[in-house]
């Protein structure tokens, strides 16, 4: 009874011999189509030799199957994993794309300036935690389709914010834009001119809830300090920080409370 399968593999070089009357373009590309040429064996190698058993299977199309079946184990786990796993539901549910909308009632600020003559209110809305999620933007001395475009811009952004694109993006892409109006600020302490509209708001957003003192152009007088460095120990800090705007004290809730320890004392004094 036979039992192995001997497979044995060959490599030929062959070359065809034709004859032409003329060497031009249309004979050469022709001379394939020919079947008068003269075949000459060159050389014949040995290129491989296999031996195997009768009967057993194509390796290769083991492997594939082997294959599907890790695939098909490993899907199966991770479904398994994420349906009872209601951290990982719960992330996805949250994945970027979704709206955090702000809060019925929000802190935030208002800060009136004037490039040239022109009056610009802005006004920011807060999550609880002091993060920015809208803004609106008022001028006067503007005609109704720059109003409307002004208040359509802040309403995108506001969206941009609440679907958690960071300020800092913003900032980079409307920092030093020209357009009039444009010059001196008056009403900023810490902004003293910008080249437009967008410049100036979005310098003030960076100076006050980003900390980028950078962008100002008069130095701080409260020593800047992050609010995740801020000692969170102090009930009476916890309840300022609640209640207080960050933008408005521009993350400077320590140097704010120096104003605010007489108060502490004489409410204790009190009681």
């Amino acid at each position: 009874m036979k039992k192995y399968l001997v497979e044995t593999y060959y490599t030929c070089t062959f070359k065809t011999v034709h004859s032409l009357n003329e060497l031009n373009e249309k004979s050469m590309a022709d001379i394939d189509k020919r079947d008068d040429g003269i075949v000459e064996v060159v050389e014949v190698k040995l290129n491989n030799r296999k031996t195997k058993k009768i009967g057993d299977n194509d390796p290769k199309s083991n492997n594939k199957e082997k294959i599907e079946v890790i695939e098909k184990n490993i899907d199966k786990k991770v479904n398994n994993l994420v349906q009872n796993n209601s951290e990982i539901q719960n992330k996805i549910k949250t994945k970027i794309g979704s709206r955090f909308k702000m809060p019925d009632r929000r802190k935030g600020y208002i800060q009136k300036a004037s490039i040239g003559e022109h009056k610009i209110y802005l006004h920011t809305g807060e999550y609880d935690d002091g993060k920015i999620g809208e803004i609106f933007i008022d001028t006067n001395k503007e005609g109704e389709l720059v109003k409307a475009l002004m208040n359509n811009f802040a309403i995108a952004i506001s969206l941009g914010l609440q679907y958690g694109v960071p300020l800092d993006e913003f900032v980079d892409a409307f920092i030093d834009t020209k357009f009039e109006p444009s010059g001196k600020v008056d009403g900023n302490d810490r902004i003293l001119s910008a080249t437009s509209i967008l410049d100036y708001v979005f310098r003030e957003l960076a100076i006050s809830y980003l900390g980028k003192e950078d962008l100002a152009h008069t130095p701080s007088i409260a020593k800047i300090q992050k609010t995740d460095e801020i000692n969170t120990d102090d009930k009476f800090l916890k309840i300022v920080k609640n209640i207080t705007s960050k933008g408005f004290v521009r993350s400077n809730y320590e140097e704010k409370l120096v104003d605010l320890s007489d108060i502490r004392l004489n409410l204790k004094s009190k009681n």
